[in-house]
């Protein structure tokens, strides 16, 4: 079944809008960063002594630096497609509080993720530090790739903090904002008015009451008492 040109052409222009904004942006490259980690280290990363069969991790031949950079990469990964896909739904969630929590647990794993590439690329650069030159024939590009995408995943990771927390200072709702307005009409209502205000007066032998009876009383001119005579006895 294909669908109408315009329906297709609106369905890619929403597609191309989406994929532009920095949200987006951010989303693919943690998820390519992440890719890059732990793909290079589950290739290349184990590799065997020149005087031994056994596989080794390239870096200081410590498998817990090896395992942990395979780990959260593809973790990172997954959890970068699955908010990828909620973020394509964003705009279909109704409910104000779901929508708000959506981004607060976005904002707490960005930081989260964030954290851990900070010790994992301080983890990796040591182990490398301490890894003898020319230990293994293969694997050194391997380990430089992870610890240099782990540094700018945690910049990426950073970025996505910030924008999470723009977006829940953007859609945090406003409390008895529906009172306040409805409070400000009522108010403007009440209010007199103001002598720079026009008053629409209607023509006619009438419009005298009906000027009178339209002004403010503060408006109108007191009327003097009236003197009775008295007649003489």
């Amino acid at each position: 079944m294909h669908l109408p040109e315009s329906l297709q052409d609106l369905a890619d222009s929403e597609a191309v809008h989406f994929l532009k904004k920095p949200k987006s942006i951010a989303r693919i490259l943690e998820g390519i960063f992440s890719l890059v980690i732990f793909s290079s280290l589950l290739t290349d990363g184990y590799q065997n002594k020149t005087e031994s069969p056994q596989l080794h991790c390239v870096l200081n031949s410590n498998n817990v630096a090896c395992s942990f950079a395979v780990g959260a990469g593809f973790l990172a990964f997954l959890s970068c497609l699955a908010f990828l896909a909620l973020d394509a739904h964003e705009s279909r969630i109704a409910s104000t509080r779901f929508k708000t929590a959506f981004q607060l647990l976005d904002f707490i794993l960005a930081v989260l993720w964030a954290c851990i590439w900070f010790v994992g690329f301080c983890f990796l650069a040591n182990q490398w530090q301490h890894s003898q030159p020319k230990e293994f024939l293969l694997g050194s590009s391997s380990a430089k790739a992870a610890i240099a995408f782990s540094f700018f995943s945690i910049l990426v990771w950073i970025f996505q903090a910030y924008l999470a927390i723009q977006d829940l200072r953007n859609d945090a709702p406003v409390p008895y904002k529906r009172s306040l307005d409805e409070g400000g009409v009522v108010l403007t209502t009440l209010s007199p008015p103001s002598a720079a205000s026009p008053v629409n007066l209607p023509t006619g032998p009438n419009s005298l009451s009906y000027s009178s009876s339209a002004l403010s009383p503060y408006l109108t001119t007191p009327k003097a008492p009236r003197l009775a005579m008295m007649p003489d006895n």
